[in-house]
């Protein structure tokens, strides 16, 4: 799924069909050729991962967590920045963009 500067790939690893159980697991990249700067590629990593934390309540209510530890099914979710501007997006586009992207996510 592609937002206005994220894109968002997700895959659900659940091999008897059930339900997706667990948390799932999370990797955000930037990439060297979306922005040289190191510490710009950090500030945009750090921005990304506080959106999710204060936003994965949307996909909580979504996905069952088991009081077991047993996990039936594996959610991987990977958020890419694909911004191409000199501006950097602030924490509140941030937020709005994973939070579109989460909603839109279909778990089936």
């Amino acid at each position: 799924m592609k937002g206005d500067f994220l894109k968002m790939v997700y895959a659900s690893f659940n091999p008897e069909g059930n339900v997706v159980q667990g948390f799932p697991a999370i990797l955000f990249a930037v990439s060297k050729k979306t922005l040289h700067s190191s510490v710009h590629r950090n500030r945009i990593k750090r921005m990304m991962r506080e959106a999710y934390r204060l936003e994965k309540s949307c996909l909580e209510c979504r996905v069952e967590f088991p009081h077991d530890g047993i996990v039936h099914g594996l959610l991987c979710i990977a958020f890419i920045y694909t911004g191409r501007k000199q501006t950097f997006p602030n924490l509140d586009a941030f937020r709005v963009e994973v939070r579109k992207l989460l909603q839109n996510m279909s778990l089936s």
